[in-house]
């Protein structure tokens, strides 16, 4: 009886943390400094208009234009200096922000197929400990 005891209280546990597996991937605070083109800047703020990053810099109301002191990829030339690289996955080019679903499966196989494993060693041990007695 103290092995599903055990096994479910772990269960329970596993399935508890399995939400906050996605903490692990928090994104980095922005600033305008670290994006190249305003344009950059302005693509990050339209996929989180609520601004966490606070990219929208204006000292009055909120006009929903980031980094309006960068420049523009149309206004600059490219023949006379290479553009910086701006943060690549970290500032939304390709890539991935997260664990994949194969890797959510993965870990929660491996998860399960590790308490299976604790479980029969401990009823393996607790089956060799009642033959000794007897």
């Amino acid at each position: 009886m103290r092995i599903r005891t055990a096994f479910a209280a772990a269960v329970t546990v596993a399935l508890a943390a399995g939400p906050s597996a996605g903490l692990a991937h928090a994104q980095p605070d922005l600033d305008c400094r670290d994006f190249a083109f305003q344009e950059d800047a302005q693509a990050e703020l339209n996929r989180d208009p609520s601004d966490p990053h606070r990219l929208d810099e204006d000292q009055g109301p909120d006009d929903g234009i980031a980094c309006e002191t960068l420049p523009h990829r149309s206004t600059t030339s490219t023949t006379t200096s290479t553009p910086l690289p701006t943060r690549g996955v970290q500032g939304g080019i390709g890539g991935s922000t997260g664990p994949a679903d194969f890797e959510r499966t993965l870990g929660t196989a491996l998860a399960f197929t590790s308490l299976a494993a604790a479980a029969a060693y401990a009823a393996r041990r607790h089956r060799g400990a009642g033959l000794r007695r007897h």
